[in-house]
């Protein structure tokens, strides 16, 4: 059949059938053989950008040209996060189902701003997002919003904390005024660095952050928050928000949620909870513990697309009150102005129009259902523990964090090794050339510790003892 680019109009629908079924079939093939492939590129930086041309081609390129380019020019570019070896950050792991409502959400490409102009995803949305709420126990004065990322869930929790104080922010804002005093934000020193991006970001400034300190296992010290509180209050400052983390980001600790409520409970202080990473393990029931307290807080960020094997991006944040998220952001050009009583997604952040996010989760969430989500959920955390256990078990290893969840905080430690910080960076450094697995790392009482997370919905026992094995075979060289 031969293939042209018309002048008008889109692909001839005869090509868009034949095309569509060739990539779903690249699809997957690609996730069958994705194991074949290196988990971290091996390009040279620039590489992909030296390959393409200076400028677009005047004329149509057959879709056959451009589709060949994704195994000549891209492929090789991609480190793969759905590879059962990616074990670096927190990985995540898109589903086959959730390509199919990536697609189809692609293919509708609505803009949800207003209900009319987006019935399905305004009315889809709070449906699946209280459905998951049902999931993880939450009270049900809880309300749900999907946003991107949870650096954009939190910034809208910080915002709506600022306009409850009724400052007048919103109309007068926050430049050359004299009458604001200092305005506080608490987090951990364990705290993703979103929380700063957000401060910056709304005008507090790196100064209004506090960073408390952690215990032994990392957690907030909530008798210092207590303090710190005290202090600002006595020097006329003025408490904003605490965030507390479930799950954090170096070594998926859990802040004491009760403790800090109580204290912000008492001195009228927002409470946001930062579950991007762990708040998908609460659907799990013997994890609920981790969570107590969680309840208690004023807004929750959890990240499907983290592990509930969702396509990124999809954020889901959690309000108490959905009245202070709409004061907070709600502005109704003339343009946008309609008769229906109806909620209108763009009353509830800094967008305007949003993709229908919510039909890949409701996708993910029908296909698995409970059960299977919870038993994915379970074999990561006890692939997680298996692995831990090697690493206490080994002469030359030990691990520097506790594993509540689907993360190993760990590092080589053989006798007479003048620089260990060194040597664990070179061996992490080693493991990813290898494009066998990819690691990453944190630093834990300034030591460099590596990180090994599990969350590929295709990982397997056979995977962590591959890594395993290539860590102390590479040990080996170094040494």
């Amino acid at each position: 059949m031969s293939e042209s680019t018309p002048l008008t109009g889109d692909m001839p629908k005869e090509d868009f059938r034949r095309f569509g079924h060739e990539i779903v079939d690249w699809i997957a093939d690609y996730f069958e053989r994705m194991e074949t492939l290196p988990v971290l590129s091996q390009n040279a930086p620039h590489a992909l950008t030296d390959a393409l041309p200076k400028s677009a081609p005047p004329e149509g390129e057959s879709f056959s040209q451009i589709f060949g380019d994704v195994d000549n020019l891209i492929l090789p570019a991609v480190t793969h996060w759905n590879h059962p070896n990616f074990h670096g950050l927190f990985s995540t792991s898109t589903s086959s189902v959730g390509v199919f409502g990536e697609m189809l959400a692609a293919a509708f490409d609505m803009k949800a701003m207003l209900w009319r102009t987006s019935p399905a995803s305004t009315e889809l949305e709070p449906v699946v997002l209280d459905w998951l709420r049902q999931m993880t126990g939450l009270p049900e004065d809880f309300h749900g919003l999907i946003y991107d990322t949870a650096s954009i869930s939190t910034l809208h929790a910080i915002a709506m904390a600022r306009e409850r104080l009724n400052l007048k922010i919103r109309e007068n804002g926050m430049s050359g005024r004299t009458d604001l005093p200092l305005l506080r934000v608490y987090c951990s020193e364990q705290t993703h660095s979103s929380i700063d991006k957000a401060v910056i970001l709304l005008g507090l400034g790196r100064k209004s952050l506090v960073k408390i300190p952690v215990n032994e296992r990392f957690e907030m010290d909530a008798e210092a928050l207590r303090e710190a509180i005290r202090d600002d209050l006595s020097a006329g400052h003025a408490p904003l928000c605490v965030v507390a983390t479930v799950g954090t980001t170096s070594t998926t600790s859990v802040d004491p949620i009760d403790r800090i409520a109580d204290i912000c409970r008492r001195n009228h202080v927002f409470l946001h909870v930062d579950a991007a990473y762990a708040g998908s393990a609460a659907i799990v029931p013997e994890f609920q513990s981790y969570f107590k307290g969680w309840e208690r807080a004023d807004s929750i960020v959890m990240n499907p697309h983290k592990w509930l094997f969702t396509p990124f991006d999809l954020s889901v944040l959690y309000v108490r009150d959905l009245d202070l998220l709409k004061r907070t952001f709600s502005l109704v050009a003339e343009y946008l102005r309609v008769t229906e009583e109806v909620q209108n997604q763009m009353d509830y952040g800094i967008q305007l129009g949003r993709r229908f996010r919510s039909l890949k989760l409701w996708f993910v969430m029908r296909y698995f259902g409970q059960e299977g989500l919870i038993a994915r959920i379970r074999e990561h955390c006890r692939l997680a523990r298996l692995f831990a256990g090697w690493v206490d078990d080994a002469a030359d290893f030990e691990t520097l964090a506790p594993v509540k969840f689907a993360l190993v905080c760990f590092r080589a430690v053989p006798p007479g090794v003048a620089d260990p910080d060194a040597l664990n960076e070179r061996l992490m450094n080693a493991v990813n050339a290898s494009g066998a697995a990819y690691l990453s790392h944190t630093k834990l009482d300034d030591r460099f510790t590596l990180r090994l997370s599990v969350g590929s919905i295709r990982v397997e026992e056979r995977h962590l003892q591959k890594v395993w094995d290539l860590l102390n075979e590479t040990l080996k060289t170094l040494l």
